[in-house]
């Protein structure tokens, strides 16, 4: 939609919107943010409460709608909110279903008929020894490869995730013409954050952080489709700098408001243009950062994500510390709030798994 493709101000409407329609889910993931479960919680939103929400969403000028989990066909309405949603709200939707049993040909037919924009699989290895030890199931890879053919048979376009630790690291790059194979427009690298079931032990160093970002600008430049950074803003930096490394890109005080990503009109992040709803109605600046700022049961999202003391924070990048605030590249970055959070205890400290050193003289603040 066009009011998607323009520049909005993110104290006032979000570009994105997480759902997660359910915690449901059959898989054991080492590294679920959800701390995912075999039953759905009774308390999760009800049917009526879905569309009041999908109203709500479609009132802060129709911002993107994923549909998460859990696993979201663990939701026996899934498809009617879908429906709703789409046909009724004008949204653009997508959805990052579970690859279980659940994911047939019917199911992506359905998919298909209600409008879905795009369908996300994760993919965290290129072979099922070290996808299925990921996803803690024996078996996900194949489910996950025949989905995938689902998808490619119904011309329904495909995302790609995959979630970087020490799991998989050594995979990167056979993942990454796997996801080639596969036929996808969009590989969506999460860079691991040590909440839900996620481990610090199981992250990457800042170190090999930045090598991978390093690699995933070439890998943008090389493979046929797009690549998106999640939980990683100083992506954005460090694509950046590798461009201008090249010669290919401009001053920083020019690019600021480029579409780097081909995504966003400006960098996305946690609460600013960020915003997640949990199964039970909880807001919170993204689902890797567990501070809710409210409920929808309670009041508008609207006025959750506009005046939550926490979100209106985290749009302040003046109010950064350490070294991400007083970083030249802080207004496109600003660091990863959730990941901060999550291991100093303090959203608005430095994210201490960023490399850089702002101020260098290469790289003047504009």
């Amino acid at each position: 939609m066009l009011s998607q493709m323009k520049e909005r101000d993110y104290k006032e409407n979000p570009f994105i919107v997480i759902w997660e329609v359910t915690r449901a889910c059959a898989l054991k993931c080492l590294h679920c943010r959800a701390e995912a479960q075999y039953k759905p919680d009774p308390r999760q939103l009800t049917f009526e409460e879905g569309k009041k929400l999908i109203d709500d969403i479609a009132d802060m000028e129709h911002p993107l709608l994923v549909f998460t989990g859990g696993d979201p066909l663990m939701r026996p309405d899934l498809f009617e909110l879908a429906r709703y949603a789409i046909e009724d709200k004008k949204l653009s939707v997508s959805m990052t279903p579970s690859a279980t049993p659940k994911v047939t040909r019917e199911a992506v037919r359905k998919a298909k008929e209600v409008g879905l924009s795009r369908w996300a699989f994760s993919l965290d290895g290129s072979n099922a020894d070290i996808h299925d030890h990921f996803r803690g199931t024996k078996g996900s890879y194949a489910l996950t490869m025949r989905g995938i053919e689902y998808l490619k048979e119904l011309h329904i376009p495909i995302q790609v995730n995959t979630t970087v630790s020490n799991y998989n690291l050594h995979d990167l790059a056979a993942i990454a013409d796997k996801v080639m194979e596969m036929e996808a427009v969009l590989w969506s690298v999460f860079f691991l954050v040590p909440t839900g079931r996620g481990m610090e032990k199981d992250m990457i160093t800042p170190e090999q952080h930045e090598e991978v970002m390093k690699w995933l600008v070439r890998v943008q430049q090389t493979m046929p489709y797009g690549v998106k950074a999640t939980e990683a803003p100083h992506y954005r930096r460090v694509f950046l700098q590798e461009r201008r490394r090249s010669g290919q890109m401009k001053a920083s005080a020019e690019i600021k408001r480029e579409d780097l990503l081909g995504r966003a009109p400006k960098g996305v992040g946690d609460g600013d243009g960020f915003v997640f709803i949990s199964h039970i109605g909880e807001v919170y600046p993204s689902g890797f950062l567990p501070i809710a700022c409210g409920n929808v049961r309670d009041r508008p999202l609207a006025h959750i994500y506009r005046n939550s003391p926490v979100m209106k924070q985290l749009r302040d990048k003046s109010l950064l510390k350490g070294k991400c605030g007083v970083c030249e590249f802080k207004e496109i970055c600003g660091g990863s709030r959730a990941r901060a959070y999550a291991v100093t205890g303090d959203y608005l400290e430095s994210d201490p798994y960023c490399v850089h050193m702002p101020n260098r003289p290469e790289f003047p603040v504009s």
